[in-house]
């Protein structure tokens, strides 16, 4: 069942998402050739405990670690761990953060060092497609729209969308209903009304769209070894439009 959130309710999922934000802006210098996944969980886990707040993928269903840290040609759910980062690697790093019991859900694809134009051309594209994505977002849209909007802007361009993971809806509880698909078609599926909050972070491969799971359970890498990228934000529905509960203006890169 969709939650409609109350008044008092965005205020907190406004306060969670901005703190996630705030996260990555906190990591982004430390990531470079050299340092270890290890090493960017560890700092995202203080700082978030540090301004009050939880890492809500820490012991979620069993995950060990406080961020995801997805390289190169895994997409979501990646482990941190020991793994020295490299010149050249995409890394994402996925931070769900809990404040007073709301969460706020975010994650953005970084370059090691020097990109490589195959790579920098893969994540500007699924940043537009995620911007383009939440412009479409406003009372009496429909679900539907959000995912062909992404469909449309990647896959003219040779790249394709990750069907088995999606955006999800969000607030007391990390993933709620409804589920948000990155591909559909227009005019279909639910339809958008003022007070619902839910995240968009499309996945697109550089290859095929097909993944396997690793034996660890949870990082889900592309079939064919290929690169792909992925962006998020927590959107919520306003009376008029929309509002990114998870983007600082004037700070946040994305």
């Amino acid at each position: 069942m969709v939650t409609i959130k109350k008044d008092d309710e965005i205020e907190l999922m406004r306060r969670s998402g901005k703190l996630a934000a705030e996260v990555l802006l906190m990591i982004a210098p430390y990531i470079k050739p050299g340092v270890t996944t290890n090493e960017l969980n560890d700092r995202c886990h203080d700082f978030i405990v540090e301004n009050g707040a939880i890492p809500a993928p820490l012991n979620y269903r069993g995950f060990p670690k406080s961020i995801c840290t997805s390289v190169n040609d895994e997409i979501c759910h990646g482990i941190p761990s020991e793994r020295k980062l490299r010149n050249g690697d995409v890394v994402n790093l996925d931070i769900t953060t809990i404040v007073d019991g709301f969460h706020g859900d975010t994650n953005q694809s970084f370059f090691v060092g020097s990109p490589r134009k195959q790579a920098k051309k893969l994540v500007d594209t699924t940043r537009e497609a995620l911007h383009k994505a939440i412009a479409v977002v406003r009372p009496g849209a429909r679900l539907g729209d959000i995912g062909a909007t992404i469909q449309q802007h990647v896959e003219p361009k040779g790249y394709s969308v990750v069907r088995e993971f999606c955006g999800h809806g969000i607030g007391r509880n990390f993933h709620e209903d409804p589920q948000v698909l990155h591909f559909g078609n227009f005019g279909q599926g639910m339809v958008l009304e003022k007070g619902m909050t839910f995240t968009i972070e499309p996945m697109i491969n550089l290859g095929k769209p097909d993944l396997r799971i690793l034996e660890d359970n949870w990082t889900a890498v592309t079939q064919d070894g290929n690169l792909s990228a992925q962006y998020e934000h927590t959107v919520l529905v306003t009376d008029d439009g929309h509002e990114v509960l998870t983007r600082i203006e004037g700070k946040t890169s994305f």
